[in-house]
């Protein structure tokens, strides 16, 4: 399977802090790769570093081939690469058909944006009988589903996903999730999943990275580690 984004010895700070300490990992093109580990191990520092949202020391970070050294968010962006962010990050004051055009600002073929507005709703019909609403007085079930069909609406190859089951009651994790896999296998899109739920994502995904304090403790097979009891107790508490 061929690589689409590649890390190679990657360190990364907050300031003076230290949160990465020279990880490696790969994400193969059409697949989807959880990223495991406990509070403060820096699955959320790695997404930011990919986007270039802040400083790196150290390190390579590469899509399709291209080096990111040197690029800004919005160039990172231009590539194909769509971050969701913890805490969803909606605008709340727009509804949520502006939010979805938001999503496709850098796009000019207007016919592909209506055609994906209208797969969009078809995928979430609670965003089509919401879309004047405000983005603020959705629930947060609805305010996930937004924020990841916001995301779509750049026609990522690749999707970043922080913590998207937060604070969401499990019947519409699941919802979130099944939808996940759809767009993973019917638009082909690559996901790099940042997630706690670890039983869940080890359902979802086809590979594993596990960071312990800012180093890959185990990467592998997502298949080999949920069938490995004394590995999973050890790093994942289950």
């Amino acid at each position: 399977m061929q690589s689409l984004l590649e890390a190679r010895g990657l360190t990364a700070t907050y300031g003076a802090t230290q949160v990465l300490h020279g990880i490696d990992f790969t994400v193969e093109q059409g697949r989807i790769t959880a990223l495991l580990g406990a509070n403060g191990a820096g699955k959320t520092t790695t997404l930011r570093a990919i986007c270039q949202m802040m400083v790196r020391t150290g390190g390579t970070l590469s899509f399709e081939g291209r080096s990111l050294a040197g690029l800004g968010t919005e160039d990172v962006v231009r590539l194909g690469v769509a971050h969701v962010p913890d805490g969803r990050g909606t605008f709340t004051a727009l509804t949520v058909e502006e939010n979805l055009r938001l999503g496709a600002y850098l796009r000019r073929d207007k016919a592909g944006v209506a055609q994906d507005m209208d797969r969009i709703y078809a995928r979430f019909p609670r965003l089509r009988e919401r879309r004047m609403q405000q983005a603020g007085t959705l629930s947060g079930g609805e305010q996930q589903m937004l924020a990841i069909s916001r995301a779509l609406m750049l026609r990522p190859k690749l999707l970043l996903l922080d913590e998207p089951s937060f604070g969401l009651a499990p019947l519409i994790v699941r919802e979130i999730f099944s939808i996940m896999r759809r767009i993973n296998a019917e638009d082909g899109v690559s996901i790099l999943l940042v997630e706690q739920n670890a039983t869940q994502a080890l359902e979802l995904a086809d590979a594993v990275v596990l960071l312990e304090t800012g180093r890959v403790a185990i990467a592998g097979r997502a298949d080999d580690i949920r069938r490995d009891e004394a590995l999973r107790r050890a790093y994942l508490g289950y």
